[in-house]
């Protein structure tokens, strides 16, 4: 990686990157790891130029360093190259059997032709694919066992033993056939959900003053239609519900059979289906920017990962190539029989080692996907079975994220508690965050009464703004209201921390610059979350740690309910991923598990991060594992299934290297022919590809 520095000042600095072929960079992880920085304030990134633009504070030398050291750790392979070379690649078409037909013909009709030189003629365009496969790969890639499978064919071509080459390339045609067949059916689940999702969809717009009904492709679909969608229609965009209530069929992208009830607030998501009801969506995703289409990007990014045992079965195959084509040589050598010399040319490991690994990973990424887990890659897989420890933040994990009302304070006599509550909720009810949702939902199950107010305006982290009668109506957290709008609070301290100490959230309200009254919320820890803490455990987590901003006292008496064995509290969203860094310095592999636009740091950081079903979209980009159902044991599931993976890739692997070696032994001395090298090698192999894509059995409560 190349980092030249084009222009700075002393607080802004534009660089321009450099990548090796074969490699690029992931911009969004490069600016999410840059903007973590305590020293950056700002981060612009041109991917297409390859520019970086930092606003910094501090010495340009230690920022330079800052991007240098980022963009490596957001260095990638490239997709492109890989593509090329993996076993890995999606097929799109059903792989032909024409190689097997023609080398079955020539099996079968060669011993019927009395004309040596006809035999040989049929036999030698039988296997000419094969052996210009052979000549072509050893002068592109050196000796391999295409290789070694084209010398042997030739060996029995030159003694005129038509019956061995035509019966060892047959078996190797077919084998082949059945590994492609293999791999192409293994690809079911990752071909479906890379699926561009298209079709008609109906949205209400304004021609002419009016509001009229138009059917749009879509591709014309914009952020901010009003999407109509009846049953049996696809939705193509995500977004929440304004209107209209509906059974939504999720399993394509949760996994769940069952449909999900859908009313007003509600979040539905592309690729989805209304299966009963008709509902209006406001569209705040479309095209590629929608649930489906990033997970058509998180299926793409499995095929750019390679795990460490999927490289170290490869480097292994090809190290015994030169073994396998020596001990062939020495064969001859001693024994001057060009026979056994073939036999032992067919006894190859690379088959069995390149191939069962990928596709035992494969098996896996797609088991996981039909059961709501979204991994991308072996390597993600790979570093999951590898975690000692789990850091959950707290929020949206171990709770379940969806806030209730517990109680209404007011502050004026003239305002009652569900006054208080109706005001807040007919500003909130313009908005679908977590909070707005729980007002709303609590004032409609108490007769809510609407108060008329101006236009509202939403300031982001800190709370809501509109007017009532010309007074000043403002919605959200302490500092939003005392720092920024001038509102006293002196004189409700006692009450507000006599209200506060359960630990519950507040939402305060101002009215006319007084405040007027706090709304308390609370967050509730998941029925399941202790099983699932303890199902990690016997899956050999060694510790699991929680992060969150609650007090002391709170986060204590959280811990020993689920048996957390230790814990951060009053934790700043900016401190997540240090706190992380310092769990990683102690030699530790971390799993991190989040779901806010503050976690996505974190998640990058870890050695692999995982993110809950109802997380900011940016936390699912940032993740290595995305999850589809929001279910805290679905993470001690993902934990199980790669724990199984490894199991099986490691005994594939060694399988592999035993029943090769074997054969290798057999054909050196002289037991093997070449038919039953051939016969042998490949049915070991496709044995093993056979038993890689066994479903792994997940436990689902």
């Amino acid at each position: 990686m190349q980092l030249i520095l084009l222009h700075a000042t002393q607080t802004r600095a534009r660089f321009k990157y450099h990548c090796k072929p074969g490699f690029r960079v992931d911009s969004l992880k490069l600016r999410l790891l840059l903007e973590s920085c305590a020293e950056i304030s700002n981060v612009r990134i041109n991917a297409i130029l390859g520019n970086v633009i930092v606003i910094f504070k501090g010495k340009l030398e230690e920022i330079t360093s800052l991007v240098a050291n980022a963009l490596e750790q957001v260095r990638i392979e490239s997709q492109e190259v890989y593509k090329k070379e993996s076993y890995l690649a999606l097929r799109d078409e059903i792989p032909s059997s024409a190689e097997v037909a023609r080398a079955g013909s020539a099996l079968l009709i060669s011993p019927f032709l009395r004309n040596p030189k006809f035999q040989l003629g049929f036999s030698a365009i039988a296997s000419a694919p094969l052996l210009f496969s052979g000549v072509k790969e050893t002068l592109k890639r050196g000796i391999n066992s295409r290789t070694l499978e084209a010398m042997a064919i030739a060996i029995s071509l030159y003694l005129k033993d038509f019956k061995t080459a035509n019966s060892t390339n047959f078996m190797l045609a077919l084998g082949e056939y059945i590994e492609e067949m293999t791999m192409y059916k293994s690809d079911d689940l990752l071909k479906e959900l890379a699926k561009q999702k298209s079709g008609e969809a109906w949205v209400e717009r304004i021609q002419e003053g009016e509001n009229v009904l138009l059917q749009v492709s879509s591709e014309e679909l914009k952020v901010g239609d009003i999407v109509v969608i009846g049953a049996g229609d696809a939705i193509l965009v995500d977004g929440h519900i304004t209107q209209g209530e509906a059974l939504v069929n999720q399993i394509s992208m949760t996994g769940e059979a069952t449909p999900a009830q859908k009313v007003y607030g509600d979040k539905v998501l592309s690729g989805t289906i209304v299966q009963e009801g008709q509902i209006k969506v406001w569209a705040e995703s479309v095209g590629e920017q929608t649930a489906m289409a990033r997970i058509k990007t998180y299926i793409e990014e499995t095929l750019v990962q390679k795990s460490s045992q999927e490289l170290n079965a490869s480097k292994m195959a090809d190290s015994l190539v030169p073994i396998t084509l020596g001990l062939s040589l020495l064969s001859y050598f001693f024994t001057q029989d060009l026979m056994r010399s073939a036999s032992v040319l067919q006894a190859d490991y690379s088959c069995a080692l390149k191939l069962t690994t990928p596709v035992a990973f494969k098996s896996a990424i797609s088991n996981a996907g039909k059961e709501g887990i979204i991994i991308k890659g072996a390597k993600s897989l790979e570093s999951l079975q590898l975690a000692e420890v789990f850091v959950f933040d707290k929020t949206g994990t171990l709770t379940k994220g969806d806030l209730e009302v517990l109680d209404v304070v007011s502050f004026e006599e003239s305002w009652d508690k569900e006054a208080v509550l109706n005001l807040a909720a007919s500003i909130e009810e313009h908005y679908f965050h977590p909070v707005a949702k729980a007002v709303v939902k609590a004032a409609k199950e108490k007769h809510f009464r609407h108060f008329h107010h101006d236009e509202v305006t939403f300031i982001v982290a800190h709370g809501v703004k509109s007017e009532i009668s010309g007074k000043c109506v403002v919605i959200g957290s302490r500092h939003f209201l005392e720092d920024d709008e001038g509102i006293a609070f002196t004189s409700y301290e006692e009450r507000i921390s006599k209200h506060l100490k359960s630990g519950e959230m507040p939402l305060f309200i101002g009215y006319d610059k007084k405040l007027l009254g706090v709304i308390l919320l609370k967050d509730t820890l998941r029925e399941n979350a202790k099983k699932a803490l303890s199902r990690l455990r016997e899956s050999g987590i060694k510790e699991i740690i929680m992060l969150t901003g609650d007090t002391h006292q709170k986060a204590e008496q959280i811990a020993l309910e689920l048996g957390i064995d230790r814990y951060y509290a009053e934790v700043l969203p900016t401190q997540k991923a240090e706190i992380l860094e310092e769990i990683i310095q102690e030699g530790k592999k971390v799993a991190f598990v989040g779901d806010g636009i503050n976690d996505a740091p974190a998640l990058i950081r870890a050695d692999v991060g995982i993110g809950m079903h109802k997380g900011a979209d940016i936390a699912k980009a940032s993740a290595d594992i995305v999850l589809l159902r929001d279910d805290i044991e679905v993470v001690a599931e993902a934990r199980e299934l790669a724990v199984a993976a490894l199991k099986k890739v490691h005994r594939g692997f060694k399988i592999a290297v035993s029943v090769n070696s074997l054969i290798l032994a057999l054909a050196s001395l002289g037991k093997l022919s070449p038919i039953q090298t051939a016969f042998m090698h490949n049915g070991t192999t496709i044995a093993l590809l056979l038993n890689a894509l066994q479903r792994i059995k997940i436990q689902r409560t």
